[in-house]
């Protein structure tokens, strides 16, 4: 599958082709359904980054489940986590009695999936959470969080394409690539 010129030009490289990122979601699909045979599964989505692989992985898992996604943002536009982390919504899903399945894209400095595990926890009383992310970048972890299914581990990269994005643009890219820094704004382009 192409991309538009513009897009490809803006890349650096490619880390993970479609075909890859594909494959490795095959494997843990395997993993979760094995897993979460006859139990409540709900997966929990963190939005937006998370929307793709969701998308794919959920089509390979063979388990009746109920789908919730949550509004979250730590980055405010910049390529590294704020520290800050923003529910962009009132009340967390009622998830009560469920084995959840939190999905996230990129687990870094662990502070967003740190809080929202925290939250469901405390306010949703679920029967178990777990956390499955597309990239685990090998960062400076800030939080304790350890993802229980993971994609691929990347070094300390800002990656863009497959739901990843910089200021909201390259989401729609079908694989994982690193832009060039004339793409970035100037105080991210030592990052």
């Amino acid at each position: 599958m192409s991309i538009s010129s513009a897009s490809h030009d803006h890349l650096e490289s490619v880390l993970f082709e479609e075909e890859v990122i594909l494959t490795r979601l095959d494997e843990l699909a395997v993993e979760i359904n094995r897993e979460y045979e006859g139990k409540s599964l709900t997966v929990v989505a963190v939005l937006h980054g998370s929307l793709m692989m969701m998308a794919d992985l959920l089509r390979r898992i063979r388990l009746p489940l109920k789908m919730e996604c949550l509004s979250v943002e730590s980055y405010h536009g910049g390529v590294e986590s704020s520290g800050k982390v923003s529910f962009n919504m009132k009340k967390i899903p009622a998830l009560s009695g469920d084995h959840v399945l939190i999905v996230d894209d990129i687990l870094d400095s662990g502070r967003t999936l740190e809080e929202i595990t925290r939250r469901i926890s405390n306010e949703c009383d679920p029967e178990s959470i777990r956390v499955a992310v597309l990239l685990d970048k090998k960062a400076d972890r800030v939080a304790g969080i350890k993802p229980d299914y993971v994609g691929f581990e990347i070094d300390d990269l800002f990656v863009v394409g497959y739901g990843l994005d910089y200021r909201g643009r390259y989401r729609n890219l079908p694989f994982i690539g690193t832009l060039k820094p004339e793409y970035l704004l100037p105080e991210h382009r030592s990052l």
